[in-house]
């Protein structure tokens, strides 16, 4: 079977990984002139699987309310004339009960627990490498409310068996030694030993590498996607800067984009484009920087450490598909990395960038089938697109192949939002 995969970011290339490991033909098509070029070049640098949580959460309306008046909150909102976002904050807070928090929960670890199995194999098997470490995550609390509320997310870990260990203040240095140098500034953390962290624009071009040289993937980059065009139940051929494109079947990897083509489909996706931030800084200083990935549960700062860099990534910002650097933004996640690792990093040296990510409202990503025959849906990973990208890539080959995957697929396919 011949598969034409629309987007080269990190759920793209590893769509097409697992694709090619199954014996089919495919093509990759991106208009960007490489692999990860958009979202997935600057995230966070996380592989998080344990601390896979829907935003959301009971009381984030509240929260939501308050951060607006707040200096270095970690939502900010563009006030602008945008149906388009008017209707997902309506549809994210309508998830804000404990009910759906707890189903949309388990649905994310389903994956994101499977992704951890899904890379520790496909680094086996392939052999890249990309500034990797295997260290696990520390979430970081500063207020005792926030041990108190991470109950409720430590027993769906237990649930779906994710090793977790909540620390007192005290032994938060077990983990990462720097935070001596910090003292009394948290009252305790969530140590999660199995999440990892790495460069994600890193490892989607080697991995396009191996694919390209190993599996005859072929990539077209530079290539403009304008529509896809459908007959009797059917894609037939997607329309491009390059001509028409065909194949036996198509899937959609576009991260925040993909709402926009499959809108002429009457497929109405509800993803919005909620625009992140990171700095990447030189290490100067090994012993007072991170030696894995540290998440400040206030701000929803994430600081990861690679061979000798630290990548900091934070702020949910709604502002459509802006993509303009603000100074202010910078700010805040810097004043975090300041805060949590003063002696690390040098900050003034940093590289100041901004991408969106593809958030639906349950923060769950839509993979599976939709009803066109050959047409085929990856994306909405929201934060967590590197995180789930291999074990919803796994998931969607096994689905194409008609073969039975190795988890429940049930709640993940676009057909839950008709419900």
């Amino acid at each position: 079977m011949h598969v034409l995969i629309l987007g080269s970011g990190v759920v793209g290339v590893t769509s097409a990984y697992y694709l090619a490991s199954q014996g089919h033909e495919v093509t990759v098509v991106d208009r960007r002139e490489a692999p990860a070029m958009e979202t997935s070049y600057g995230n966070a640098g996380q592989v998080s699987f344990g601390f896979s949580s829907p935003w959301a959460a009971p009381g984030i309306p509240r929260k939501a309310l308050k951060w607006m008046f707040q200096e270095h909150a970690p939502l900010k909102i563009q006030p602008k004339p945008d149906p388009a976002m008017a209707r997902f904050m309506m549809a994210m807070f309508n998830n804000c009960t404990p009910e759906r928090y707890a189903v949309n929960k388990e649905r994310m670890v389903r994956v994101a627990e499977y992704s951890r199995q899904c890379i520790d194999a496909l680094r086996r098997d392939t052999g890249i490498r990309y500034e990797d470490r295997q260290r696990g995550l520390l979430q970081l609390f500063r207020h005792e409310a926030q041990v108190e509320a991470v109950a409720k997310d430590m027993r769906v870990l237990s649930e779906c068996g994710v090793r977790h260990r909540l620390l007192g203040a005290e032994e938060l240095t077990t983990a990462e030694p720097a935070l001596a140098r910090v003292p009394g500034k948290f009252v305790g953390g969530l140590h999660l030993p199995d999440d990892q962290t790495g460069d994600c624009h890193l490892f989607t071009q080697r991995l396009a590498d191996h694919c390209r040289e190993q599996l005859g993937v072929e990539f077209r980059f530079n290539v403009d996607i304008q529509r896809i065009e459908r007959q009797a139940g059917r894609v037939e051929r997607v329309m491009t800067s390059s001509g028409a494109l065909s194949a036996d079947a198509y899937v959609v990897c576009l991260g925040s984009f993909s709402p926009l083509l499959m809108k002429d489909l009457d497929i109405r996706l509800p993803i919005y484009p909620v625009k992140g931030y990171s700095l990447t800084l030189p290490v100067v200083d090994d012993g007072g920087a991170p030696q894995s990935t540290v998440m400040d549960e206030t701000f929803k700062v994430a600081i990861s450490r690679f061979d000798d860099r630290i990548r900091v990534g934070g702020t949910a910002e709604l502002a459509s598909y802006d993509l303009s650097l603000l100074e202010k933004r910078r700010a805040t996640i810097s004043m975090v990395v300041r805060d949590v690792f003063p002696e690390g990093g040098d900050a003034a040296k940093a590289e100041f960038w901004t991408g969106l990510r593809p958030m639906t409202p349950d923060s769950t990503p839509i993979i599976g089938a939709t009803r066109y025959d050959n047409l085929w849906l990856n994306t909405g990973h929201g934060t967590l697109g590197w995180t789930m990208s291999c074990g919803s890539a796994h998931l969607l080959a096994d689905l194409m192949a008609g073969r039975r995957p190795a988890i429940d697929p049930n709640g993940l396919d676009v057909a839950r939002y008709a419900a």
